[in-house]
């Protein structure tokens, strides 16, 4: 009988002594949870910001603040429900300190009850309605919103000659923020707009840019997702809409520069206002490009890899200015934090914990015998009009 209690007492010792390790070694190593669609339509989001986080820490190491940093990606397929089902499997089982990435905008939504529940906080890197921000006070943006895209290109428009425009978007939460966006300033400079909503999955443009052709204005104003812009030049060029006089106008995503080149030359003259192109011509830009396509077998990155990048960098700074601590220390240490990105100079907004940046109007140029989104105009410290509109 006491043989047998001493043998329990020894196990419960061990299992306790293992259990501290655990907790100890736990302590040791902050958990990121990438979240993104690897596979489906939207899976060259997901290449783009994995490549981009893993660069980010071949370069400054695994190790911050006395903390072993570990990614683990997850794939969501682009499906809502699977995004919500790993950030509660990512906090529960694998107790991560952050979770990040979000390759759409109902992804985002999805784990922000999550992100506030458990006080963890969650990086988007790529979704990019204006409301996001708003959903959870532990979110926190390093990609953009749409309005920050869209506004300036009706600005653009109104003062290039462009007086009648049709807008068409995918019909989903950026999308629609863009429509709002872009309608809104080119109306108030005196434009005329007519909007067409195209669906996200799986969409056919053609009888879209029929109605387009019909209605003749002097430019097409468009937003797709990342990754389906070649899919709408093909069908522009199709109906001859290239051929007839009407202006393609757009925000960045149409332009990817993950699939710029393959659009050919009908994507030549197109003109965009975005955050990033791999051909900003920075001293920054010019390495991460570098480092990014040897690190993958010569792929560009775009503008989601530079939102990866940014969000990695942001957690790292973070966590340096907690000392390793996680939760509401590190989302407070992440309000206000400045730096020169890749895409230019940002800055964390205290108030909003949204993304301040410089949106650039560029055109399709080939340079080098590639196709890159070339700047040619600034438009700095660019704050999301939407929430700065709520503000005044």
């Amino acid at each position: 009988m006491m043989l047998r209690r001493t043998f329990v007492g020894i196990v419960s010792a061990a299992a306790l002594t293992l259990g501290l390790g655990g907790a100890v070694s736990a302590q040791e190593t902050m958990k990121v949870g990438l979240i993104l669609p690897m596979t489906g339509p939207f899976a060259s989001t997901g290449r783009q910001i994995e490549a981009a986080a893993k660069l980010y820490m071949q370069q400054n190491g695994d190790t911050v603040a006395g903390k072993k940093i570990q990614l683990i990606v997850k794939d969501d397929t682009g499906v809502a429900d699977v995004t919500k089902r790993l950030a509660q499997e990512l906090i529960v089982n694998d107790k991560v300190g952050v979770i990040a990435g979000f390759g759409l905008t109902p992804l985002a939504l999805a784990t922000a009850p999550l992100a506030t529940q458990a006080k963890v906080p969650a990086v988007v890197m790529a979704a990019a309605t204006s409301t996001i921000t708003e959903a959870s006070p532990f979110i926190v943006r390093t990609s953009g919103t749409l309005p920050q895209n869209a506004m300036p290109m009706a600005e653009w428009a109104s003062q290039n000659g462009i007086k009648k425009v049709v807008t068409l978007v995918s019909d989903y939460g950026p999308g629609i923020d863009a429509e709002k966006a872009f309608s809104g300033a080119f109306t108030k400079a005196g434009g005329q707009v007519e909007n067409l909503r195209v669906p996200l999955q799986n969409p056919d443009f053609s009888p879209f840019l029929q109605k387009v052709a019909d209605a003749k204005p002097d430019a097409l104003f468009v937003f797709v997702p990342s990754g389906v812009g070649a899919q709408f030049m093909k069908q522009f060029v199709e109906r001859g809409l290239d051929k007839g006089g009407i202006k393609l106008i757009a925000t960045g995503d149409v332009t990817d520069d993950d699939i710029l080149n393959g659009m050919g030359d009908v994507a030549l003259g197109t003109i965009t206002t975005h955050y990033y192109s791999a051909a900003h011509d920075s001293p920054e830009n010019k390495a991460f490009v570098d480092a990014f396509k040897k690190a993958n077998n010569g792929m560009r990155p775009n503008f989601m890899a530079v939102g990866g990048y940014d969000g990695m960098h942001l957690i790292y700074e973070g966590l340096k200015k907690t000392n390793g601590a996680g939760g509401q220390a590190l989302v407070d240490a992440m309000k206000g934090m400045s730096w020169t990105s890749p895409r230019g100079p940002i800055t964390i907004d205290p108030q909003t914990r949204d993304i301040i940046q410089n949106v650039y109007v560029r055109k399709v140029e080939r340079v080098n015998g590639e196709l890159y989104n070339v700047e040619f105009a600034t438009i700095e410290d660019v704050k999301d009009p939407v929430k700065a509109a709520k503000s005044n």
